[in-house]
């Protein structure tokens, strides 16, 4: 386990490193309903469909509908193509890596203290129970068994022999 921590840090810094060599990636940003799209040239960029509104090589759609889009930026010889399918919504609010891992783990605290709660809880009823099942007044065990109803297998009493004297030992 000890070696495996370093190495797979390690590997990551390679991907990470490997990740970033590749210069044909666009770049998406969401905001609210705005769209914008940076495309990986750096020189005089033309965007396609005509319709869009372009800032060098940076195209901002406003007010995007959710519809699926096809864009493409050429530059001189070069020709990218980038099939948008963003979901965006009016009152969305972004949340960073550390705000959803605060929510999780406080929704873990929080289960955590409902679970030993209940345990506690549980534990005292247990008690109670156990006390209240020992108060019981214990006169109640003078009173006789009932009746057994077959005289076959009535208990053998002093003096009463004569019932069972058929049922001798037998050596086998």
């Amino acid at each position: 386990m000890r070696c495996e921590v370093p190495l797979l840090g390690l590997l990551l810094c390679v991907a990470g490193a490997a990740a970033q060599e590749v210069q044909n990636e666009f770049t998406v940003e969401i905001s609210g309903t705005t769209v914008t799209i940076t495309c990986p040239f750096s020189g005089e960029v033309k965007w396609k469909p005509d319709k869009l509104k372009t800032d060098g090589n940076k195209c901002i759609i406003e007010n995007h509908d959710s519809s699926p889009l096809n864009v493409t930026c050429e530059e001189s010889n070069k020709k990218l193509a980038l099939y948008l399918n963003a979901r965006v919504c009016t009152n969305c609010e972004e949340l960073d890596t550390l705000t959803v891992t605060g929510i999780i783990i406080a929704d873990l605290l929080i289960t955590l203290g409902v679970l030993i709660l209940v345990h506690y809880f549980s534990k005292n009823k247990k008690g109670q129970s156990r006390a209240a099942a020992g108060s019981r007044p214990r006169a109640q065990k003078m009173q006789r068994p009932p009746p057994v109803p077959n005289p076959d297998y009535e208990p053998i009493r002093k003096g009463q022999r004569e019932v069972y004297a058929g049922l001798e030992h037998r050596g086998f």
